[in-house]
């Protein structure tokens, strides 16, 4: 009877770990399937682009992982019983299915999160998936020139969005409302540069400024001020898909699933999170965050150790650091701030033109290691020898 390892979500940490697995392991030995709602692969890290207009290449997952043993299946998926081992799921039409794991990588990843401020699920756009992205795009192709738009949120999603919505509308009032100051986290070199990138494209910047309430026209900060808004767009972090806070799987106080050194969950062996679902410990016992660059990394974790323990191999050990963070400022800007293994600042930046084109090709480069998930090396498919242990030395060294 073939291992059944079922993969929810078909982001970058749950595409990769699907392809990579089926790199690993014979065909006959495992049926390999990957769950999404959608039908194609979706770059989360272009959907500022998308949300101003700009077209992105399709990559549909029945093309990407033909002939590779995954198993696309398009559904949503509904709720996980941890302790029965079984997945419900419906799909376009309606109907519900329940799929039975034997192994289970949870890769449903995350959402934009309004804080709880009110108004902000009425009135505000997000980006942080493709449907956002969309709607936002259409609200911005009618909008008339010299109307208002505010980005709530100054991390990187909210500046690369403040900055690409400037420059491909430099009609519109474009703003910034960051609750710190601007790219406080950033090296010195970082913030000059991005001041004066936000300058030249004439993004107006409201520091230290925390908004309290969304209206249709206008935001409310906690100094009693409000900005007009015709357009609100919320980017003040990521909030985990629910899913796994209502299972018996140990969770963080965030909802992240609490993993071991492998991606393993420490409740349930036969469970494996990754992506912004895995709540693991990085370099100085410091949770990744949530994010592309800590996503991969975990989904080649988790992909190696259940290959390893359904082969007998040895168990990997990835390297789960930080190098650099890469910032988009439209399409001939960017800023590339290096980083400590703890994703601390330090004073090496790169900035301009050749920073853009750098971010450019992270970018291709993540969508390439999707297509590609062991990086171009070759590798052998080994014979599934054993079931994977109950429990594991891996697993207990939690985050």
């Amino acid at each position: 009877m073939q291992h059944r390892i079922i993969v929810l979500g078909a982001g970058y940490a749950g595409a990769v770990a699907a392809g990579r697995l089926a790199r690993r392991l014979r065909r006959e030995d495992v049926a390999i399937t990957l769950v999404d709602a959608e039908p194609d692969f979706v770059e989360r890290v272009r959907m500022h682009q998308l949300a101003v207009g700009r077209e992105l290449r399709p990559r549909p997952f029945g093309e990407m992982f033909a002939g590779t043993g995954v198993e696309p299946r398009r559904a949503t998926v509904t709720a996980v019983d941890a302790d029965r081992g079984t997945v419900t799921v419906t799909d376009g039409t309606g109907g519900t299915g329940r799929l039975t794991y034997d192994t289970l990588v949870y890769a449903l990843g995350s959402g934009w999160n309004t804080q709880g401020v009110p108004g902000t699920a009425e009135h505000a756009h997000e980006i942080a998936g493709r449907p956002g992205a969309l709607r936002l795009r259409e609200r911005l192709a009618g909008l008339e020139a010299g109307r208002s738009v505010v980005v709530v949120g100054g991390g990187l999603t909210g500046l690369e969005a403040a900055s690409e919505i400037a420059e491909s509308r430099p009609d519109l009032d474009v703003s910034l409302a960051a609750r710190g100051d601007l790219g406080d986290w950033l090296s010195a070199k970082g913030r000059r540069h991005l001041r004066e990138v936000f300058g030249r494209l004439g993004v107006t910047v409201h520091e230290r400024a925390s908004v309290t309430a969304v209206g249709a026209d206008r935001v409310t900060l906690a100094d009693g001020r409000s900005l007009p808004a015709a357009v609100t767009l919320w980017t003040t972090g990521f909030a985990v898909h629910p899913i796994a806070g209502a299972t018996t799987l140990k969770t963080g106080d965030d909802g992240r699933i609490v993993v071991d050194g492998t991606m393993r969950s420490v409740s349930h062996p036969d469970v494996y999170a990754v992506g912004d679902a895995a709540l693991v410990a990085g370099p100085g016992g410091k949770p990744l965050r949530m994010s592309c660059a800590s996503g991969v990394p975990t989904a080649w974790q988790a992909a190696d150790a259940i290959a390893a323990r359904l082969t007998g191999g040895k168990l990997p050990r990835t390297p789960l650091r930080y190098v650099n963070q890469c910032i988009s400022l439209g399409r001939k800007e960017g800023l590339i701030q290096y980083v400590t293994a703890d994703d601390r600042a330090v004073d090496a930046a790169l900035t301009g033109r050749l920073a853009a084109l750098y971010k450019e090709l992270v970018c291709k480069g993540a969508a390439w290691g999707v297509a590609h998930p062991t990086l171009g090396v070759p590798t052998r498919r080994r014979g599934v020898v054993r079931e994977p242990a109950a429990q594991d030395p891996a697993v207990g060294a939690a985050a």
